[in-house]
């Protein structure tokens, strides 16, 4: 993992244009959740498959991909495939917990993949496809906490690994901003439906929600 010091400096601004809609969900893609609403921040592999996991769950208002965690402003995919930014692939999601719960989403993060494999996810090798969650409330960061003990019971009763996802607040400095991803990364498997997805759970359940 790189460190700071190290680290692409990045830019003040994005370096490309990023889409106002959300193809499948017809919503605004980066806004701000409204009253009642929530976002969270979830990384889980190649953000390809992981966006389209979450904007088929009723509840999700939008969904939009970026990068996250690392320490290079305004990063391009380009600079954050070469491990030098620290940023993972990270899925947005804004969601009305009145329909799906904080808990809800978090079964369905650890269930669908596999979060004992450190800076991978199958055949996914990189900094950027380790397995995170980003919270934007102390009350998220207290359900992560006590979902992740749960499902790491579950994964011991299986003879499974440790659980090694990241948990992070969005408001830790630096390593806690979403930077959003190119164009043609937004919705990927919507406009190629047969595309990559290289999401693989350990096929170990995740208890309540």
């Amino acid at each position: 993992m790189v460190d700071e010091e190290e680290a692409l400096v990045g830019r003040d601004g994005l370096a490309f244009e990023v889409p106002l809609r959300h193809e499948v969900l017809n919503a605004d893609l980066l806004a701000e959740p409204k009253d009642g609403q929530e976002v969270a921040y979830f990384a889980l592999g190649c953000f390809w498959g992981a966006e389209r996991l979450f904007w088929q769950i009723p509840g999700v208002i939008s969904t939009a991909v970026g990068y996250m965690g690392g320490f290079t402003k305004f990063p391009t995919y380009e600079e954050v495939c070469t491990g030098m930014t620290g940023h993972a692939e990270v899925v947005r999601v804004v969601f009305d917990p009145k329909i799906v719960s904080f808990e809800e989403l978090l079964k369905v993060f650890w269930e669908e993949h596999d979060p004992t494999q450190g800076m991978r996810q199958g055949n996914d090798v990189g900094t950027q496809y380790r397995s995170a969650v980003f919270t934007s409330t102390n009350e998220q960061a207290r359900v992560v906490e006590k979902s992740r003990d749960k499902y790491q019971a579950a994964l011991s009763r299986a003879q499974k690994g440790q659980i090694t996802t990241e948990l992070v607040s969005t408001q830790t400095p630096i390593t806690g901003v979403f930077y959003p991803a190119e164009a043609y990364h937004q919705q990927y498997l919507h406009k190629v439906p047969n595309g990559y997805c290289g999401l693989q759970g350990t096929g170990v359940t995740c208890p309540g929600a």
